[in-house]
């Protein structure tokens, strides 16, 4: 009566685990265009094969314990789709551009380089900074161009 939830489950917090160790699986294997998440239905069968798991022990039916671990798999599935997608388009990989952005040469700058101070949010730490012309050291600047981690500045 619980086997088919114990398997369910196994097999789920299998797939987790090599998710958390090797990174979603199903992106290995192209399945779905990325619109399946191996992470995702992954907590659905571990979520499945618990809540089936305790439902049947509760004494109701086992068609209701199907039904219901069905309808909390699916919500557990689609949650953790979510989660997912929202921290992988939220990722570091690509910094947020600085043309435009304003700011103080806090050394001297020019072709060769130099460090500027940016007046922009999430700017906390100084950028190493190249110019067309030599900017003094205090001098307000204005990020003209960003390239890799390097700004390219104009005295403002």
């Amino acid at each position: 009566m619980l086997l088919p939830f114990l398997i369910v489950g196994g097999v789920g917090l299998v797939l987790l685990l090599i998710s958390l160790v090797l990174g979603d699986i199903l992106d290995h294997f192209d399945v779905g265009d990325g619109a399946i998440s191996g992470t995702a239905l992954s907590v659905g069968l571990v979520v499945f094969g618990a809540s089936g798991s305790l439902i049947a022990t509760t004494g109701l039916d086992l068609i209701w314990a199907y039904v219901l671990a069905i309808v909390l798999g699916l919500v557990a599935y689609a949650l953790s789709a979510l989660v997912v997608r929202n921290l992988t388009n939220s990722s570091d990989g690509v910094p947020a551009s600085a043309v435009g952005l304003s700011g103080v040469a806090r050394s001297d700058v020019s072709t060769s380089g130099g460090e500027v101070s940016l007046d922009g949010p999430g700017e906390i730490e100084r950028r190493l900074a190249y110019s067309d012309a030599p900017i003094a050291e205090g001098t307000r600047v204005v990020v003209v161009e960003h390239v890799g981690t390097r700004v390219k500045v104009s005295a403002n």
